[in-house]
């Protein structure tokens, strides 16, 4: 029997129609990943508030509840935190391995 495919976010109800304020689901993630997204959606001076908890320890998902002052897209919101995170991922990963020698950095003339 094949595996369910379950989605990697997820809208759940009682979203405004507007999404200015909403909660989504994320699977396969735990606090490591919840703790940063809010932070990083807390940067963004348009989000009133961001928040967000695991369901239950034995389930590997988080919710994320956002609310975006003058009826802007939390899901626009959430889509450029995630960039964001992963942007300054890159550039940490980048920075740690030219610390330790696995980049050469080239300066040409």
């Amino acid at each position: 029997m094949a595996a369910e495919s379950v989605p990697k976010i997820k809208l759940l109800e009682g979203a405004s129609a507007d999404l200015s304020a909403a909660t989504f689901q994320i699977h396969d993630e735990s606090h490591t990943m919840g703790n940063a997204l809010r932070w990083m959606l807390m940067k963004n001076p348009k989000v009133e508030f961001c928040g967000y908890s695991v369901p239950h320890p034995s389930e590997n998902v988080i919710n994320v509840r956002i609310q975006m002052y003058d009826n802007i897209s939390s899901f626009d919101a959430l889509i450029s935190a995630l960039d964001n995170l992963d942007h300054l991922c890159e550039t940490t990963l980048m920075a740690r391995r030219w610390h330790h020698g696995i980049y050469s950095l080239t300066i040409s003339r």
